[in-house]
């Protein structure tokens, strides 16, 4: 039996690719940038054929620093950065405009508009999702209307459309499958959970050709094998799901209730739900994954700016120089001092989704320095991830036992206690951070016979540090009055509340 699973993880600025043992351990690591375009202000672009390069390339590297051949690997496993639009000739494979990146915000008016028409409500109730330009049937709408030509090659079945993961399948089996899976496809805007399936409403409302679409697979099974091009051998294309699925699935949150969060740039907080669609007001309703015939959901809210107001700190005011002396800044002052940092950079996220707030520090005295600010700045990202899974809590009924935690900015011990206190539960964090490219290996291997089933691979899931709510819960409990004033002033405007 062969033990070892190939993760691609395709983020928005680099591509890695990990090897994984038959015991979830990662033994050999490859990953490499690719350029960032911004051709107009609120534009974001790659080129989808640099990423396919680089993903090739770090791919093959790994395999060589394991010491292994393609015919050693039992399956590949795909986790990929989401939303991200891919536009390309079927019969050359070549595509015919930049790849438009998850963080483009080139049809946000006409996002607007759909809003002015009355129909985001029949919008979420679909799709799960806000009327937004994060999500990618926006994005291929303006492909097809702004491309010469793409429209009507569209209707004719010559182009194909495809998040990341379709695009690095379509290239690893020569153009020989055309897939998404479950998870991508509901972040698209054109998926009805319901269905399971492509929406005709949806396309309607978005003016998409149905022939343009990949078909929809499961997360976790079969869906065809690399070429020998690509590693010498054929190996199975086993496993595909969306970045924050994936780490949920790697962070062995496989049952309802159980809850991860990403500590990045921003942060990614997932709720697993089971087979029960919660709809929210206030939260996207998203596939988690589907494994055979069943498909299983989970809420999900962002933190736009999370790890971000650490390096924001560093860059822009200068009171750091390297984002590790956070901690130990904000540690040199026993509270904030009564300040409070609402860090809405680029808007607030969940539970608010108001692009117009802008960042906000009250409660500055002539006693304030560095540290209280380094702190408030801290106690933001607890802050922040408190309201979305207070949220989630409100709208699911579930009660959390204990946030799983991962990501850069979950390093910070003092940031994890601090959340613990808020929440009220322990915070764990794993032992293995790359729980993304975990996720889809373990997918992979599931689908392949590296690993029985769930409970195997809940078994190898270990923890690195439990943080359990302590003596400063009641304090930072007693702040979410102060907190929750600084936010409706950031939303105001900055006026008095």
């Amino acid at each position: 039996m062969k033990s070892h699973v190939l993760a691609l993880d395709q983020g928005t600025t680099s591509s890695r690719a990990i090897v994984f043992s038959g015991e979830g351990s990662p033994i050999a690591v490859a990953q490499r940038e690719f350029t960032q375009y911004f051709p107009q202000p609120g534009w974001v672009e790659h080129d989808a054929i640099e990423i396919w390069q680089t993903q090739l390339s770090v791919a093959r590297e790994a395999l060589a620093k394991a010491g292994l051949q393609a015919s050693d690997i039992a399956g590949i496993g795909i986790t990929n950065q989401r939303e991200t639009t891919v536009l390309w000739d079927r019969h050359s494979g070549q595509p015919i405009a930049p790849a438009i990146v998850w963080q483009d915000r080139r049809t946000a008016d006409f996002c607007s508009e759909l809003e002015s028409r009355g129909l985001a409500p029949r919008i979420r109730e679909i799709t799960g999702l806000v009327t937004d330009a994060y999500f990618s049937g926006s994005k291929l709408r303006w492909l097809l209307d702004h491309i010469p030509g793409a429209r009507e090659r569209a209707e004719r079945g010559e182009l194909a459309f495809g998040t990341i993961d379709s695009w690095l399948v379509w290239n690893l089996t020569g153009g020989s499958v055309h897939v998404t899976d479950a998870s991508n496809a509901s972040r698209t805007m054109l998926y009805d959970l319901a269905d399971g399936d492509w929406s005709e409403e949806m396309l309607s409302v978005l003016k998409i050709p149905r022939e343009v679409l990949p078909g929809i697979c499961g997360s976790s099974e079969v869906i065809g094998e690399s070429t020998s091009a690509c590693f010498g051998s054929p190996i199975p294309i086993a496993g595909i799901a969306g970045d924050q699925q994936a780490a949920l699935f790697g962070q062995a949150c496989h049952s309802p209730g159980m809850a991860k969060n990403t500590y990045g740039t921003g942060c990614f907080v997932l709720l697993h739900t089971g087979t029960e669609r919660i709809a929210s007001d206030r939260l996207l309703t998203t596939v988690a994954w589907r494994i055979g015939n069943q498909t299983e959901y989970a809420l999900e809210g962002s933190v736009f700016v999370g790890g971000a107001v650490v390096q924001w700190l560093r860059d822009q005011l200068g009171i750091i120089r390297e984002a590790s002396e956070i901690e130990s800044l904000a540690r040199a002052v026993a509270d904030n001092g009564g300040v409070y940092f609402v860090p809405a950079l680029t808007g607030l996220g969940a539970p608010y989704w108001d692009p117009h707030a802008r960042g906000t520090i009250t409660g500055l005295t002539r006693g304030s320095n560095r540290s209280h600010l380094a702190r408030a700045a801290l106690e933001s990202i607890a802050y922040q991830s408190y309201d979305v899974l207070a949220a989630m809590m409100e709208d699911s009924g579930i009660s959390l036992k204990e946030l799983r935690v991962d990501g850069g900015a979950s390093r910070n011990n003092l940031l994890m206690q601090m959340q613990a206190d808020l929440l009220g539960v322990p915070v764990v964090r794993a032992r293995i951070a790359e729980t993304t490219a975990l996720g889809a290996a373990y997918l992979a291997g599931l689908a392949v016979g590296v690993w029985s089933d769930r409970a195997e691979i809940a078994d190898h899931w270990k923890e690195d540090a439990r943080f359990i709510p302590g003596v400063g819960a009641a304090r930072m409990r007693e702040q979410l009055v102060a907190w929750e004033k600084a936010v409706r002033r950031t939303r105001l405007g900055n006026e008095a509340t």
